[in-house]
């Protein structure tokens, strides 16, 4: 009996084996063309140019044709995008972001109460309405310089945006940061008190190799490196910045991040420190509050990217007659006049902003005006924030500006930016990657 029971279960078995290899598989449902879309620009600024009448073909998730209305070929059933009325220009780039912090009021907690008190899921979550807001405002990608204690989060947002799961701009992350025991938030507490810290600290060129490696294997596109810390203004009033890494701990990142293809960005106001950004090869210079001649002739030299982040340090200011008002005012008279001596000389300057020093609601592109008043052209101002920032990312060509094999990155507004840099703080339509986006909700904080 049992085996006859075994002989009947090798024949379902075998029958089932049989059923299963024979059985038809349901057709693929064929693949379905990229949707096509038609954008008539009334006029077209991209490239250092403005164009009127242009013609842009979106295929999917790329440019595919520019050119003058009436002499472009427009695919048949493509769908028509009418901006004959606006100027339109490419998705804009912000070089120096932060979407896990939020521009805290200090009598809130500030700082502190970020790391201390805020859950890291509350923290994502707000970076992800941060993110939301950076794109209806026209950026369409940003390059976030550290997540301010929230571990590897900016990587995890990257990914549910390129998921699909969330809409937001195009990231390039820098994950934790690195500084050295003594330079970096929070501080100020009882010694006895372990408190966790906005970013990695290490001590010696092998701990900073290897919190590059650890950082760059867990998704890090950049890296970010803190040469200054706190400052202060000494007895003559002059800016003193505390620095923080040595030219060879530098180094040995820097070194780490280029044999992975990868680069390594320096927080740095003045000082020794800035100077071993310099000497120890940082890609590029964030803030750079005061530039001797001697370094700007260096960065010229050595091609080392301006990131000057201007607008954030004309926020808060405190009384002038006190010690920190002063500091305020010091700070930004010798900022503006470092970006003119930058500029003048031909050092390559990139579109940042610090965004998340100041509240996400206020205008990113209230940057633009800064960079105007000390002495950019209006095109310049909108060049830094598409070709020159995309080519800080390495991504000529295929991000920062309206050509044929470009991501269908593109904005518009009412007016001409090219005499009134205001206007692109005021964004109208925004498409990345082809799909069109709706305005952000006010309700959100």
């Amino acid at each position: 009996m049992a085996t006859f029971c075994v002989r009947l279960l090798g024949m379902g078995l075998g029958l089932f084996m049989v059923t299963a290899g024979t059985r038809a598989e349901p057709a693929a449902a064929p693949a379905q063309p990229p949707e096509v879309k038609v954008i008539r620009a009334g006029r077209l600024i991209s490239g250092g140019r403005v164009q009127s009448g242009q013609v842009i073909v979106v295929t999917g998730n790329r440019i595919t044709a520019v050119g003058p209305e009436g002499g472009t070929a427009v695919p048949a059933g493509a769908k028509v995008i009418d901006l004959s009325q606006k100027s339109v220009l490419p998705g804009l780039i912000d070089t120096h972001t932060h979407i896990f912090l939020q521009g805290e009021d200090p009598a809130l907690g500030g700082y502190d109460i970020q790391l201390l008190k805020f859950p890291l899921a509350f923290r994502a979550a707000r970076a992800t309405v941060a993110a939301r807001r950076a794109l209806a405002q026209g950026f369409t990608t940003l390059r976030d310089v550290e997540t301010e204690g929230a571990g590897y989060g900016d990587v995890g947002i990257k990914q549910a945006i390129e998921a699909g799961y969330i809409a937001g701009p195009r990231l390039y992350v820098s994950t934790l940061s690195i500084s050295t025991t003594g330079g970096y938030n929070l501080e100020g507490y009882a010694p006895e008190i372990s408190v966790p810290k906005g970013a990695q600290l290490i001590d010696g060129p092998v701990e900073a190799r290897k919190a590059a490696r650890e950082q760059l294997a867990n998704g890090a596109d950049w890296l970010k490196v803190y040469m200054t810390h706190r400052s202060w203004l000494d007895r003559d009033g002059n800016l003193v910045s505390q620095p923080t890494l040595t030219v060879e701990e530098l180094r040995a990142i820097v070194d780490e991040a280029h044999g992975w293809q990868r680069h390594v960005a320096c927080h740095a106001y003045n000082g020794p420190g800035l100077q071993r950004a310099l000497d120890g090869g940082c890609d590029s210079l964030e803030h750079g509050l005061e530039l001797t001649d001697a370094q700007v002739a260096q960065m010229k030299k050595q091609g080392t990217w301006y990131v000057p982040t201007l607008a954030v340090y004309y926020y808060d200011w405190s009384p002038a007659d006190t010690e920190a008002g002063a500091k305020d005012r010091k700070e930004a008279a010798l900022h503006g006049a470092s970006f003119t001596k930058a500029l003048k000389a031909g050092v390559r300057i990139a579109f940042g902003t610090d965004a998340g020093g100041f509240p996400w609601t206020d205008p990113i592109a209230q940057e633009f005006a800064r960079e105007v008043e000390f002495g950019m052209t209006p095109m310049q101002a909108i060049r830094s924030a598409t070709e020159e920032a995309a080519a800080l990312l390495g991504e000529s060509g295929r991000l920062g500006v309206i050509a044929p094999g470009a991501y269908a990155d593109i904005i518009a507004v009412d007016g001409d930016p090219t005499t009134d840099v205001r206007l692109l703080e005021h964004v109208g339509f925004v498409m990345k990657d082809g799909t069109v986006y709706g305005p952000m909700t006010d309700a959100l904080r």
